[in-house]
């Protein structure tokens, strides 16, 4: 039996990680799910902004799944605000989404999707006694000049290289200085893969871009290397499968505040692997023989590119999280086979 109990909130339900995450909650028979997320168009949190998903595909991503119900993002957060206990109790609260895209150039809607949103949640979570566990990002680490470790003693040592990172951040920040980190759990997930995803654009993960550019042309293309230390392809990222990062995540939630100590958390493989690598395992994965073209990295990209990523996991490790880590090359394969060639989301 899960430890999980009583209802559940999860926002960015219908997204890449969110949608994931309901599936894994079904999974261990728990339905009694409260969706939040952006699918209405014209949705009135973001009229001067564009929509930065595909909501048609992104409500696709909810046809296998069981939940209770499903409410607007600017909906919710408006009646929180005005009436608190509007939405009743919940034991646990996933607060995954955010705008993640990483060329994000509007800066106060960012603080107020990725910080303010947050904040309100957090405060509103802790007083109502649920376990609250929210997304950081991996990107707060920038170039990485500063360590990938997730110790909580120094955050002000970090130096995102976008404006995302910094929203991320920013929140992390201020939950340190508040004294609400040791009682709420940040997860810092690193480049996730995996089924649902489709609805993410350019922030899609190079195995979903690259089966679509082999169906097409029959070839995929990778940037080329702007450092001399790296060679073409050979830049190095922390791939992690979205079935792992879910366990993760859920390990955090089964742990109630004084068992397992609040803070942040690196979520990845804890293996930095090649961008050549990937790429030559969803070639594997369909039967095909690497065929690969390197592309210049636009300017705009090329000062604030993660050369290298890899996940300290020892202190995930620490509270007891034992499973094992679903290899590379076993990961594409169930993507690429089971979701991406015939066209299927999770639990379907």
């Amino acid at each position: 039996m899960s430890p999980l109990h009583g209802r559940i909130l999860v926002t960015g339900g219908a997204g890449f990680i969110g949608s994931a995450l309901v599936w894994a909650l079904n999974q261990r028979g728990l339905t009694d799910i409260v969706i939040v997320d952006f699918l209405n168009p014209a949705a009135r949190w973001r009229d001067s902004v564009p929509l930065t998903h595909n909501a048609p595909e992104k409500q696709k991503n909810l046809r296998a799944l069981k939940f209770a119900s499903f409410v607007e993002a600017d909906v919710f957060r408006t009646r929180l605000l005005a009436q608190p206990d509007a939405f009743g109790k919940f034991s646990a609260v996933f607060h995954l989404g955010a705008n993640s895209s990483t060329t994000e150039k509007n800066e106060p809607f960012l603080r107020d999707i990725n910080f303010d949103y947050t904040r309100q949640l957090a405060t509103w979570s802790l007083a109502q006694g649920a376990r609250f566990i929210y997304a950081s990002s991996a990107a707060t680490y920038g170039d990485g000049a500063a360590g990938m470790d997730d110790k909580d003693d120094n955050l002000t040592r970090l130096h995102p290289l976008n404006l995302y990172g910094q929203s991320k951040q920013d929140f992390d920040v201020f939950a340190q200085r508040e004294g609400l980190l040791p009682h709420i759990v940040g997860v810092k997930y690193f480049n996730v893969f995996g089924p649902n995803e489709d609805h993410k654009g350019d922030m899609r993960s190079l195995v979903n871009k690259a089966y679509q550019q082999i169906l097409a042309i029959g070839r995929v293309q990778l940037f080329k290397s702007h450092k001399p230390e790296f060679k073409d392809g050979e830049q190095l990222r922390d791939f992690l499968y979205v079935k792992d990062a879910i366990e993760m995540t859920l390990h955090f939630a089964g742990h109630p505040s004084g068992k397992t100590a609040g803070g942040l958390y690196n979520l990845g493989s804890g293996e930095a692997n090649t961008w050549l690598t990937l790429t030559r395992a969803i070639f594997a994965a369909l039967g095909r023989e690497p065929a690969i073209d390197f592309i210049a990295m636009p300017e705009v990209l090329r000062g604030k590119y993660q050369y290298f990523t890899r996940a300290d996991v020892a202190k995930l490790r620490a509270t007891g999280y034992a499973r094992a880590m679903t290899p590379l090359t076993d990961a594409v394969r169930d993507y690429v086979q089971n979701y991406l060639v015939p066209g299927k989301k999770l639990g379907e």
